[in-house]
């Protein structure tokens, strides 16, 4: 059993100027979105995708992950709330973002870029998302040195006891999100977009991968105290997954028989 090490959510204090770790991670996220979105472009062969174009889909992108995802932590999971309290929507340093949502706000991000530059949207996304993973990991790390979003009470031999929250042994579930969403995916879906393949299925593979692997995940992660577990006994991260694993099966399969 292990005891989470409490770690200062702030890495440097300049006087006034506080920067925090979760913060560095954003940027260690993006700043890796550059560089392998670098070497992705050197093994393509489409003008059209190109460093501006990479650039615009990095500052698009941030601005689609702040808006969707505060616009999706509120709809999906306190719209009762934020309908009495409209002010508080934009409180965003109370925290409060969905992954889910950030997604949707990506995604809106870059239909526009796709018509922008007069690219197929899913060839446009089958570029992007092999970039996506290892941001993800690094917001899972920033979640764990925040100590926040931790799991279930359980007596596995690695659990962790977050002295924030209570004694109980848990689930490190950021940590287990860290290997599954992040390296695990980033992984698998490195290799199998290194080889051509119809478009949309590289696609596809991160939805399938992504709503899998957070699905499972869930089934560790304390649900959110005001929500508890939904129907089925089923969490709202496990809710929002079903769909994106879903699309992502039904894109396969059109990739594919269209490829044919």
């Amino acid at each position: 059993m292990f005891v989470h090490p409490q770690f200062n959510p702030v890495a440097l204090q300049l006087g006034p100027l506080a920067i925090h770790w979760y913060g560095l991670m954003y940027l260690a996220g993006f700043l890796t979105f550059l560089w392998l979105g670098r070497k992705r472009i050197a093994t393509l062969n489409n003008p059209k995708i190109n460093t501006k174009l990479l650039d615009d889909l990095l500052f698009y992108g941030v601005l689609g992950v702040i808006f969707g995802g505060r616009l999706g932590y509120v709809l999906f999971y306190k719209a009762g709330y934020y309908l009495a309290h409209p002010l508080e929507i934009f409180a965003v340093w109370q925290g409060g973002m969905s992954f889910h949502g950030g997604f949707l706000g990506v995604l809106a991000a870059t239909l526009w870029l796709a018509r922008k530059q007069q690219l197929p949207l899913l060839q446009l996304t089958d570029f992007i998302v092999p970039l996506v993973p290892p941001g993800l990991a690094f917001g899972r790390l920033g979640n764990f040195i925040n100590g926040e979003l931790w799991g279930r009470p359980t007596d596995v031999p690695w659990a962790m006891i977050f002295p924030r929250v209570d004694n109980l042994p848990r689930h490190p579930s950021e940590l287990y999100e860290f290997a599954l969403e992040g390296v695990l995916l980033f992984t698998l879906l490195w290799l199998y977009a290194r080889k051509p393949r119809p478009v949309g299925a590289v696609s596809g593979f991160f939805l399938i991968g992504y709503g899998s692997f957070r699905f499972l995940v869930e089934f560790t992660r304390e649900p959110d105290d005001f929500l508890g577990l939904l129907s089925l006994g089923m969490s709202m991260g496990q809710w929002l997954s079903l769909p994106m694993i879903i699309a992502g099966i039904l894109l396969m399969v059109f990739s594919y028989k269209r490829a044919a």
